[in-house]
């Protein structure tokens, strides 16, 4: 009991300091789910070396078949405890999991029209307009205050997104009637895009808008929302637009991380015909 009280002070203070660093909250809840998990693995398992302990630990996770992703964030939750909060000097020799190379699901601009044109609710058509237009994330979406739109600008003011960071991006001149429609009478502090009990919508709302318009639109992709933000930049660079200028709009801090679309986007590998 007096083990299991300590590990809660813990890790009220391994939450203080994340805050106080400007982790993201989804970053904090991975980071104290880890730790948590890791202190009961270590417990149960009654494992007193450190870095045994935490082998184990992440072994256990591979072989439930979590991601690199995740088995990585675990790590770095480990770490940043040993780390920050122990206070302890030895060394966790253990090194990130490789993560795959996997490249993004693009939608062709013929199944954005369609998904676009056979979503008959105005404000889901709007939504995903908005977030092809734009290139926006989801949470992009669900944040997006009126505010931050410049109609006459034809920009967004995105703010404190992933990493903390504001930017600018383009806003889609075809939908501008629509919007000044939906926005009409809001005052700056209200969300663009509300939920029918008038609160913010959630990211899961969103993600299941987007599946059934898939679905309507008979796209049979694997795709998520996400990939709407994938086919802006994939669009955008067809365009001819330089990368440099993709990576601000998406708000990239390497420009290798928005060089992946150029690997989907390459007109002279599209141009080589097949043998057969």
């Amino acid at each position: 009991m007096k083990k299991q009280g300590i590990n809660l002070m813990l890790l009220k203070k391994t939450e203080d300091l994340l805050k106080l660093r400007n982790y993201s909250p989804k970053t904090i809840k991975g980071y104290l789910f880890y730790i948590n998990d890791f202190l009961a693995f270590a417990k149960q398992k009654k494992i007193s070396e450190k870095n045994e302990a935490i082998k184990n630990f992440l072994l256990e996770k591979q072989k439930k078949g979590k991601s690199p992703q995740t088995i990585n964030l675990a790590l770095n939750a480990i770490k940043f405890f040993y780390r920050e909060i122990i206070k302890s000097q030895d060394k966790i020799d253990l090194k990130s999991a490789k993560t795959s190379k996997k490249l993004p699901i693009i939608l062709s601009r013929e199944e954005i029209e369609k998904i676009i044109s056979l979503t008959g609710n105005s404000k889901h058509r709007l939504i995903i307009s908005l977030t092809y237009g734009s290139g926006l994330r989801v949470g992009e979406v669900v944040d997006l205050k009126v505010r931050d739109l410049d109609l006459q600008e034809l920009t967004i003011h995105i703010k404190q997104s992933k990493g903390k960071k504001d930017r600018i991006t383009v806003f889609p001149e075809k939908i501008t009637t629509d919007i000044q429609n939906l926005i009409a009478g809001k005052s700056g502090e209200n969300f663009v895009f509300e939920s029918n009990r008038g609160g913010k919508l959630t990211t899961t709302s969103l993600q299941k808008i987007f599946k059934k318009a898939l679905k309507n639109a008979g796209v049979k992709k694997a795709a998520t929302f996400h990939s709407l933000r994938h086919s802006f930049a994939t669009h955008l660079l067809e365009n001819g637009t330089d990368v440099r200028y993709v990576q601000k709009l998406l708000g990239h801090s390497s420009i290798r991380t928005t060089q992946i679309y150029t690997q989907v986007t390459n007109p002279k590998l599209k141009n080589i015909k097949s043998p057969l």
